[in-house]
């Protein structure tokens, strides 16, 4: 599901505007992401267009939902929606572009991944991706707006697989269960065992813990 896009501009725009007063005629798509916080992994953004005619009861926040039915609605929202498309930022992208440009990067081509052409996206938060179609920046978009809590599902839902997937790997940081947010358990192990290859090395708490544990070793 996620595309190999090329490198988009780097150029973004800040969404200041008052909300838009108009609405294009055609689909709108909603997009929001997850991961900014964490301390390793990419992060994520999902772009979905809901269809009127098959209606999904339920939708709000990915944070308000238990995992149990973010779940169940992660598969309806598939299968019942129009179209929708879930897209990453990779910690390399997050370091060499910083963590609000890899986001807003993970939106464009979540938008770009959608196969049919919105002519509206409605995106959660105070900033925009730099996109070919209007947009609105919705504060709080994901309990207001049913297509950007369906983006909120897909990206949350999606980004807890790839730690669950992950944990397998590097299962001495506990990444299934904290989701590589910087709980006590994962800077305690951060600090034993120094950062693994997916940590964010430009975050404060992972550099200290790669410069001591660089210390203790030399």
């Amino acid at each position: 599901m996620l595309l190999p896009l090329p490198m988009p501009s780097k150029r973004f725009l800040r969404a200041e505007q008052a909300s838009l007063d108009w609405h294009a005629p055609g689909l709108v798509a909603g997009v929001d992401e997850a991961g900014r916080g964490p301390l390793a992994g990419p992060v994520v953004a999902a772009a979905v267009m809901l269809d009127p005619r098959r209606p999904i009861a339920g939708l709000r926040d990915s944070k308000k939902l238990t995992a149990r039915r973010r779940e169940k609605l992660f598969d309806e929202i598939r299968d019942k929606a129009l179209c929708c498309a879930i897209a990453e930022a990779s910690v390399e992208e997050i370091e060499r572009l910083n963590i609000l440009q890899a986001t807003l990067l993970a939106m464009q081509r979540a938008v770009a991944g959608l196969r049919l052409p919105p002519a509206r996206v409605l995106v959660d938060g105070n900033r925009l991706p730099k996109l070919p179609m209007p947009s609105e920046a919705i504060v709080g978009g994901d309990a207001k707006v049913d297509c950007i809590s369906a983006a909120s599902i897909l990206a949350k839902v999606h980004r807890d697989h790839w730690c669950a997937q992950i944990d397998s790997q590097w299962p001495q940081y506990g990444f299934a269960a904290h989701k590589g947010y910087g709980t006590p358990r994962h800077l305690t192990t951060l600090a034993h065992y120094g950062p693994c290859p997916v940590h964010r090395r430009g975050f404060a708490p992972v550099k200290a813990a790669l410069e001591a544990h660089v210390t203790r070793e030399a």
